[in-house]
């Protein structure tokens, strides 16, 4: 049993300590013990005494810490507080919206603009929220821009697994045409940081400036379609017309007034005068085929020609976003060209197998003549030769007989004479027989005094 209650402050265990001191030196200085008994409890008393005045100085001490410790408590809590203080000033100073989440995925702390654009749900984000539950909210929020053909459920599931990822950042339409940039990153105790940045202005700017240069490019494009001597026409992946020249308009014999941004190419082809005609196994409804299937869609060429005033030569090409562009060129004077030319070779062609068949008369004709003329030849050499032999005969009666030297030499230069037009005969009726293709020539060895010496004797 003690005398002192440990549950009394340390002011109240000395007081109790003195009071103690006090009555028993008021016993001892009252009572007269011979046995000494009194002086031993004066001793007792007085060791008590030294022992309260240890437990005092020791609970001053431990008094003194703990009030230190109170202190730097206190003082802890206090820029704990502050820190607190500050970091929440901090965060709610952030210009984005600012969420944290712990390792759990549950929800920390957030500020003022997180989420603020969403108010059919801002009043439920509070600590302790799940991740996927926050996302759930933010899919079934009204004021979320779902993008066409995709359902609350679906982006929800996209998200989640977007937040699988030690980083991920991207855009998420709200309505009233407002954006957000979304930034997720993971802190060093695998948390998590979500900031939402109003991109609203950047995105307008960028859309401004992307329409702005598309603009340009168009009339750019506009003026560089316009100085082409072809017609062009360009159609988008549904087949809708976005750019085109007035040439175009021209060669197809279409008023500019059908000719309009997103005409559909059916209902330009429906338009063409009857009697267009497509070549090269072309036909209008090949053509609506081709142009309704982006994934078959190759490169075409074919000719359209309007009887004889009018022939385009046609080409059609694919485009990597999947529409299309088609030119038409009028090449009507090189048809027209090619045509004449080609009526001209035949006219050629008639007049040289004409020309041909008379002239195969006309060889006819003469080599009959020539037939005619050879026989002739050979029947007069034939007939001519007989009055000759006959005067060689007689000049040869004349050699034989003695005749004065005068009358020799000249019945000698009458005998070659004679033989002389024998031969020359010979060589008429020889030129008929080559001409009858009736001689076969004998290769020989043959003297050539026997040429010449004739020769000699004629011309001498």
């Amino acid at each position: 049993m003690t005398l002192i209650n440990p549950a009394d402050s340390v002011e109240r265990q000395n007081e109790k300590l003195l009071r103690i001191t006090q009555s028993l030196m008021r016993r001892v200085e009252q009572q007269q013990d011979p046995s000494g008994l009194a002086y031993a409890q004066f001793e007792r008393a007085a060791l008590l005494e030294d022992q309260v005045r240890s437990r005092t100085r020791d609970l001053e001490r431990a008094l003194d810490l703990l009030h230190d410790s109170n202190l730097q408590l206190e003082q802890a809590s206090a820029e704990t507080e502050a820190a607190r203080a500050n970091l929440a000033d901090a965060i709610e100073a952030v210009h984005e919206g600012f969420a944290l989440f712990d390792s759990q995925d549950r929800l920390v702390l957030t500020n003022s603009r997180f989420c603020q654009d969403m108010r059919d749900i801002a009043d439920q984000l509070t600590p302790g929220l799940r991740f996927d539950d926050y996302v759930d909210l933010v899919s079934r929020s009204a004021y979320l821009a779902l993008p066409p053909g995709e359902t609350g459920l679906a982006w929800a599931l996209k998200r989640k697994a977007r937040h699988r990822e030690n980083d991920a950042m991207f855009n998420v339409r709200l309505t009233q045409d407002l954006w957000l940039q979304v930034s997720e990153r993971r802190t060093a105790s695998n948390g998590t940081v979500v900031l939402q940045t109003d991109v609203t202005d950047l995105i307008r700017l960028e859309r401004k400036e992307r329409a702005r240069l598309q603009n340009k490019q168009a009339r750019l494009i506009a003026a560089t379609l316009e100085h082409l001597n072809q017609g062009v026409c360009i159609f988008d992946d549904a087949a809708r017309l976005i750019g085109w020249n007035a040439r175009v308009a021209e060669l197809l014999r279409l008023p500019l007034t059908r000719v309009q941004r997103g005409a559909s190419f059916g209902g330009l082809i429906a338009q063409l005068p009857e009697d267009f005609a497509l070549s090269h196994g072309m036909s209008r409804k090949r053509l609506l085929d081709w142009a309704d299937r982006p994934a078959r869609r190759g490169a075409l060429r074919f000719e359209a020609t309007q009887g004889a005033a009018l022939t385009l030569d046609a080409f059609a090409q694919g485009l990597p976003d999947g529409g299309f562009v088609i030119s038409f060129t009028d090449v009507t004077a090189e048809r027209n060209a090619a045509r004449a030319l080609r009526e001209m070779n035949e006219r050629l062609e008639a007049r040289v197998a004409e020309r041909t068949t008379e002239l195969a008369s006309a060889l006819a004709e003469a080599e009959r003549a020539n037939a005619s003329k050879s026989r002739f030849v050979a029947a007069a050499s034939h007939d001519l030769l007989q009055p000759l032999n006959a005067a060689r005969l007689l000049i040869s009666t004349l050699r034989e007989r003695p005749l004065p030297e005068a009358e020799h030499v000249l019945v000698e230069r009458t005998h070659q004479a004679l033989e002389g037009a024998e031969d020359l005969l010979t060589d008429l009726l020889d030129i008929s027989r080559l001409d009858q293709a009736a001689v076969r020539p004998d290769v020989a060895v043959y003297r050539l005094d026997e040429v010449f010496a004739p020769l000699v004797s004629e011309f001498s």
